[in-house]
Parts: structure tokens; C-alpha cells; sequence
């Protein structure tokens, strides 16, 4: 009987990030007014791409299939927060899928709106659950 992280379960992890940006910038993107065309929809598409390619980009990374991945971005008057989720059936986790998402989400918003504002941050890129596997679960908020 196989034990431990040698078994397939279901495993989750969901990660955020935020891209603080001026105040004109935001507005822009609101009024759909940027450049580029749209970076919430761009941002997105190349966030879940990032999951689903992850171990083409982390070196050492298992490759996984993915049975969900998704990326939420909420702008806000200071920017952007992202959030990611990936779900799979495996021997292990995801939070390097989620993570990737984040990280690629915010480098394309990024990209998307330099010419409008390159002084934009990236932060707070973290891990904020995952469930599933030998480590068990955690939770950013219950460790409060």
C-alpha cells in the first residue's frame, strides 16, 4: 500500500501577489485606455499558461496535469492583486504552479503598462494554502 507523497490525492495551493501602481495608471486600465490592449485579460491568460508550464520554467520542477488552474486579478486604487489557484490529482503539490501563475501574471501587467508607469512594484508574492499531501495543509490566515 503505497504511503506518504507516493500516493495520488487531490492537492491545492492558491498564491497571491499584488502590483502597486500610480493612481494613473489604474485609471487607465479602468477606462481601457493602456497601450498594449488589455493587461487584466492578458495577465490572466498568461498566468494560467505559467501554471500549466511550470516545470518548463522552474528547473527541477515535477511536471504535473493540472486539473484546474485560474487567475483572479482585482484592481484596486493602488493597483492590482492577483491570486492563482491549482488543483491537481498527483504524488505532488502545486504551490509551484500557483506561484508561477502569480509571478508571470504580474511580470505581463508589468510589461502590459511599463509605458505608462515603470516606477510599478511587484510584492508580496506568497503561498496562502495548499491542501493535500505528506506536509499537510496550511493556511497564511489560520497561522495568524
Amino acid at each position: 500500500m503505497p504511503t506518504g507523497d507516493d500516493r495520488s490525492v487531490t492537492r491545492a495551493a492558491t498564491a497571491s501577489g499584488f502590483v502597486r501602481m500610480e493612481a494613473a495608471t489604474v485609471q487607465a486600465i479602468r477606462e481601457h485606455r493602456t497601450p498594449k490592449g488589455d493587461p487584466l485579460e492578458v495577465a490572466r491568460l498568461a498566468g494560467i499558461l505559467a501554471a500549466k508550464r511550470t516545470a518548463e520554467l522552474i528547473p527541477l520542477c515535477h511536471s504535473l496535469p493540472l486539473s484546474h488552474a485560474d487567475v483572479q486579478l482585482d484592481l484596486r486604487d493602488d493597483g492590482i492583486r492577483i491570486t492563482a489557484t491549482a488543483r491537481t490529482d498527483g504524488k505532488t503539490g502545486v504551490e509551484m504552479e500557483a506561484l508561477t501563475a502569480v509571478s508571470v501574471a504580474a511580470l505581463t501587467l508589468y510589461d502590459m503598462c511599463k509605458a505608462m508607469d515603470k516606477a510599478m512594484e511587484l510584492t508580496d508574492i506568497r503561498l496562502e494554502a495548499k491542501t493535500g499531501g505528506r506536509s499537510g495543509d496550511y493556511n497564511r490566515e489560520a497561522r495568524g
